[in-house]
């Protein structure tokens, strides 16, 4: 089967596998993560999210029966390792595959409250061409890809066996051993959920793609934006006091827009940065205040007749140019800022000399 599915399955350090441990860790990268394992050493599988029946018996998941609550589902898996002759059980704590390149998702706790002893093992999966796991796509459309492309390489790596002390609770427990993990694929250990990845992929299904950008929404903890019919009709919602904050803030780099404006895409997207390129984009339609512009052309004389855009910004100094575009590092957006300050300081300056016929105090500044 493995032959005509393209599974190639290496694994590392065997050695270090425990006779005696009843429960191996390890991280969630695809629907076929336990069977890939089950190849190496025997080891069964609890059914969590499918149904039983054929189809659960056929992917090789074990059916534990109809369990109510997580703590029946714990008592069901204690029962199960007590007896020796069973296989050890093979667990995901992260509940749901991830790319496995860039974070662990937060462990649950549940998986380390069966037995005090456990045995982490890594997963790395590559693929030619198309990438292992897919957000949001069923373990029938992997099978498809996997008969398609032509080999997808499974690399296992063993972890030596990790005990908890008894002073050590299981949500210590799982933490520590997720450290141990991500130090050893070298990625992050992140405090995101299974639940926050399907709210994730919930939100995403509303958002045309060209408005998502992954990089930005992940360093920033941003919400992606969502279309104006689903958004709220108000500018000012539950979060009003952050969204006023940042809503200063992009006034700030953007004095010609108005706020409500930058308050009702605020609401949609919750991120300074989001909002700015939006604006500044197009895709958030607005009327520019006229007394921002006229501000605009009273500070810069020699370049309001040259159409410079809504960001032009004037210097003390006529060597430097004024910017003419919306700069991306924030470096850049704090030295326009600044020299901004600095013109609106020597207009004032001008007036008061023009109006007192001598300089203001420093203190007035």
């Amino acid at each position: 089967m493995c032959s005509v599915l393209g599974l190639v399955v290496r694994q590392s350090d065997p050695q270090l596998r425990g006779t005696g441990i009843r429960v191996y860790i390890a991280n969630h990268v695809t629907h076929f993560d336990h069977n890939v394992i089950n190849l190496l050493t025997s080891c069964n599988t609890p059914a969590l999210n499918s149904a039983p029946g054929f189809i659960c018996w056929s992917r090789g998941f074990m059916e534990l029966g109809a369990a109510g609550s997580r703590a029946e589902l714990v008592d069901s898996l204690k029962a199960y390792s007590a007896h020796g002759e069973n296989p050890p059980l093979l667990l995901f704590p992260e509940e749901t595959a991830t790319n496995g390149r860039v974070g662990l998702l937060r462990f649950s706790s549940w998986p380390f409250s069966i037995l005090d002893a456990i045995q982490p093992v890594t997963l790395q999966v590559q693929r030619p061409l198309i990438t292992v796991s897919v957000a949001d796509s069923s373990w029938i459309t992997e099978l498809l890809w996997t008969f398609f492309v032509p080999f997808t390489v499974y690399q296992v790596r063993w972890m030596p066996p990790v005990s908890r002390p008894a002073e050590e609770s299981s949500e210590e427990f799982a933490l520590r051993v997720q450290e141990l993990l991500a130090v050893e694929l070298g990625v992050v250990s992140t405090r995101l959920t299974a639940a926050d990845k399907a709210e994730h992929m919930k939100r995403l299904r509303h958002v045309p793609p060209r408005l998502f950008t992954p990089a930005l929404s992940q360093s920033l903890g941003a919400r992606p934006r969502v279309p104006s019919s689903l958004a709220s009709a108000g500018p000012f919602a539950a979060e009003d006091v952050q969204i006023t904050g940042m809503a200063q803030r992009v006034k700030e780099v953007l004095p010609h827009v108005p706020l409500g404006i930058i308050h009702r895409d605020l609401a949609q997207t919750n991120c300074v940065d989001t909002t700015i390129a939006n604006l500044l984009e197009g895709r958030v339609p607005f009327v520019p205040e006229e007394t921002v512009a006229a501000e605009d052309a009273l500070l810069s004389p020699s370049t309001s007749q040259a159409a410079a855009g809504p960001l032009c910004s004037t210097t003390a100094s006529p060597a430097k140019p004024a910017v003419k575009q919306f700069a991306r590092s924030p470096v850049e957006r704090h030295l326009s800022l600044q020299e901004r300050k600095r013109a609106l300081y020597d207009h004032a300056r001008r007036k008061y000399m023009e109006k007192h016929g001598a300089p203001p105090a420093t203190g007035t500044r």
